[in-house]
């Protein structure tokens, strides 16, 4: 767990990732959508990555990518990341971590 809080300290948004997934590509798409510079992290990509897997399996991450946090907290998957957004509840959380600073919704 430390690994992990090590890599999310300091940062607003950070996704876990493999360089080959699909559904990763889609979260980090949908989180820049709204403005957000999200740190990515490619466990594929990392020498370390089993263990950070290991770690995010710890937390309850099933599968363990994407593994989305947003002001040190852990969110969730990409179930729990559009559950999120169709409530409406995206944003405020981005704008709550400083991932955004403002956002104008279009009427």
């Amino acid at each position: 767990m430390d690994i992990l809080r090590l890599l999310i300290d300091e940062r607003a948004v950070v996704i876990f990732s493999r360089s080959t997934c699909g559904i990763c590509y889609s979260m980090k798409q949908l989180i820049s959508s709204y403005g957000a510079n999200p740190t990515v992290y490619e466990l594929d990509e990392m020498a370390n990555g089993r263990e950070i897997e290991r770690a995010l399996q710890a937390l309850g991450c099933q599968p363990t990518v994407p593994a989305v946090f947003i002001g040190q907290r852990f969110i969730g998957g990409a179930n729990e990341v559009i559950s999120l957004q169709v409530q409406g509840g995206l944003v405020p959380l981005l704008l709550d971590a400083g991932a955004i600073w403002i956002w104008n919704r279009a009427t």
